[in-house]
């Protein structure tokens, strides 16, 4: 069954999750920088993308922000 917020048909062809290899391309601090910036791009225009009334770029501000979190809380786990 296809997810479009937690994980899209378009992000997973393959064998890696596009977000897995972003965030291996990435050093800890710049991975989260990216994921603070789609939290901000997915906030600014809910409203616009969609003809749900933003719920689902709302949606996928929240798995960013958990994913910020997650990544926040290993990070000061070190």
């Amino acid at each position: 069954m296809n997810d479009p917020v937690n994980s899209p048909a378009h992000y997973t062809q393959g064998s890696y999750e596009v977000i897995d290899i972003i965030q291996g391309s990435m050093s800890e601090e710049a991975f989260r920088g990216y994921l603070l910036g789609n939290m901000a791009k997915y906030l600014m225009r809910c409203q616009y993308k969609h003809q749900d009334g933003g719920i689902q770029d709302l949606q996928k501000l929240i798995w960013y922000a958990n994913k910020f979190m997650e990544e926040q809380g290993a990070h000061e786990s070190l």
